[in-house]
């Protein structure tokens, strides 16, 4: 995901840059540098809070990947919907390993 969001934001404006630029480009890395972060941890507990700073962090990257599509800063429309399902599917994935661990 990461590198999707970089490779999709470096053609955004230059005024972008300090702004929604950045602001993806670090909720991009968040998400798995949480991830990570968490399976470090000594306990499901704590690995599951950073599960779910990393599911926010995923919601937020959404999003702001969608008001860059209205605003129209992506030149290729059929790429951005398909990276646009690739955020969803994330979503899905993700919150599905945290119900899971809730359960448990």
């Amino acid at each position: 995901m990461a590198l999707i969001i970089y490779q999709a934001t470096k053609d955004f404006p230059r005024e972008e840059t300090y702004g929604l630029t950045s602001q993806m480009r670090r909720a991009a890395v968040s998400v798995p540098s949480n991830i990570v972060e968490g399976c470090a941890r000594e306990s499901q507990v704590e690995y599951l809070r950073f599960l779910e700073i990393a599911f926010g962090s995923l919601r937020e990257l959404h999003y702001q990947f969608s008001l860059s599509k209205r605003l129209g800063y992506f030149k290729e429309y059929k790429k951005t919907n398909n990276n646009e399902a690739k955020i969803v599917e994330t979503e899905k994935v993700l919150g599905a390993l945290i119900r899971a661990l809730r359960k448990t």
